[in-house]
């Protein structure tokens, strides 16, 4: 049985295979089929990421920028996966932004397991 993590990741790959080959059919995103991954796919997350006074647009347009490191107009998916990693990162600061709602996003960093923060180093000297 696979775990969350692992679907996660697969689920990160197909979507990102389902978007590249769309026009023309290659291995890339171009902004336009970024845009729309974003957009279709990730619309709940994506709008609790975006910065204060800033549009989903510019938001998607700063990613893409940030991950296309080679300045060609595309993103292979190591470059994609620099959006993810930068959309993730965004959402973790933000969720620590809200403490009146439990960390934003619903979570908690316990995730159900019976541990605390010191994860068994013991008391500090």
């Amino acid at each position: 049985m696979k775990t969350d993590l692992e679907l996660a990741l697969e689920c990160a790959i197909n979507i990102y295979h389902q978007y590249a080959i769309k026009n023309p059919i290659d291995d890339y995103l171009n902004k336009s089929e970024f845009s729309e991954l974003l957009k279709e796919t990730a619309k709940p997350f994506l709008h609790n990421t975006v910065p204060p006074n800033m549009s989903v647009d510019d938001y998607i347009s700063k990613l893409f920028t940030k991950a296309d490191s080679n300045y060609d107009g595309r993103l292979k998916f190591t470059e994609f996966l620099t959006t993810l990693n930068l959309v993730v990162i965004d959402a973790h600061n933000r969720s620590h932004q809200h403490p009146d709602t439990g960390h934003g996003l619903g979570h908690s960093h316990d995730h159900g397991h019976d541990h605390g923060h010191d994860h068994g180093h013991g008391p500090r000297k």
